[in-house]
């Protein structure tokens, strides 16, 4: 809870103005991102699923290369409804020995544990709540086989542009030689196919937005008034950066616990990005982080791409 006040105050005393994406995801918030993923606009859910259940034998082909027995980590696993058909298949193969998803969310992790072992009697699951790195280290420790991390639903375009060499320095950094990584990147297209995704009709990304407000109000003792923030999407076909903000729509005041927080009108509240890459991007960014480009498995519409990397 201390660590959640220290970064609220710390973004919104800044200048400009953010709120951290890695709070989104209280109960409230897993439930709408799940209706968000099941929004007509929102085409990365569907372009992701036509590629684990209609390629995943392909993919395992790929993945048990020179492995006998391999752990497959999860970062951000949410209900596995892409990632399972890819888990069945290599359960199915009798080559995972333990199925490790790690998400800051207890309510994810909890289900998982409760659900899987109905879809896949055989999986060895111990999930971790926390962070992704600091949970990888643990997660490492389970056994010595080959390690495959999964990092799907475009989850790598949260960081911005100049902060993904660091995160998969880092992630490269964490593994051995011979590992494999598995990422989902949504890839630059039509800007109107894009920014309808993260500004659906329904309403469901603005009250994913919103409901951080709530969380702060119910776990931190604050008092935003939801209805005096709108939500606002847009995106950058040159830079590929989709951005969220909230918008505030009258000078006011917030107090969070002890601290006052001074809104003027219209001011934004930068809350997530959601960068689009091209194939060349990919490469060279992966390249000089230390990983080997395995295969690449894109949709009908090459919407998106799920890439399998080798640690070099």
């Amino acid at each position: 809870m201390k660590q959640f006040l220290d970064d609220v105050l710390k973004g919104l005393q800044a200048s400009p103005k953010y709120l951290d994406s890695k709070y989104f995801y209280d109960k409230e918030g897993d439930r709408l991102f799940q209706k968000i993923m099941e929004s007509d606009e929102y085409y990365l859910t569907n372009a992701e699923m036509e590629i684990f259940s209609t390629q995943q034998k392909s993919m395992a082909d790929e993945v048990i290369k020179n492995a006998d027995k391999l752990d497959v980590i999860e970062f951000g696993p949410g209900d596995v409804t892409k990632s399972i058909h890819l888990l069945k298949e290599l359960s199915a193969r009798n080559v995972i020995d333990n199925y490790v998803p790690i998400d800051i969310s207890k309510n994810i992790i909890t289900f998982l544990e409760n659900d899987l072992p109905k879809q896949i009697p055989d999986l060895t699951i111990k999930g971790l709540a926390g962070e992704y790195f600091e949970m990888l280290s643990s997660a490492k420790n389970i056994s010595s086989n080959r390690k495959l991390v999964l990092f799907l639903g475009a989850n790598i375009g949260n960081f911005k542009f100049d902060e993904m060499p660091a995160f998969l320095s880092r992630l490269r950094n964490s593994l051995s030689t011979g590992d494999l990584v598995l990422i989902g990147f949504d890839l630059k297209k039509n800007p109107k196919k894009i920014l309808a995704a993260y500004d659906d009709a329904e309403g469901y990304t603005k009250a994913f937005n919103l409901n951080l407000l709530h969380r702060i109000n119910n776990e931190l003792n604050g008092n935003f008034i939801e209805h005096n923030f709108e939500h606002y999407a847009m995106y950058d076909p040159s830079t590929g950066a989709c951005k969220s903000y909230l918008i505030s729509l009258k000078k006011q005041s917030v107090i969070i616990g002890k601290a006052e927080i001074h809104f003027e009108k219209d001011e934004p509240v930068f809350m997530e990005i959601s960068q689009k890459y091209s194939m060349h991007q990919i490469n060279k960014i992966t390249a000089e982080a230390g990983f080997a480009n395995q295969a690449n498995f894109f949709d009908s519409h090459h919407y998106f791409v799920d890439v399998i990397f080798v640690c070099n």
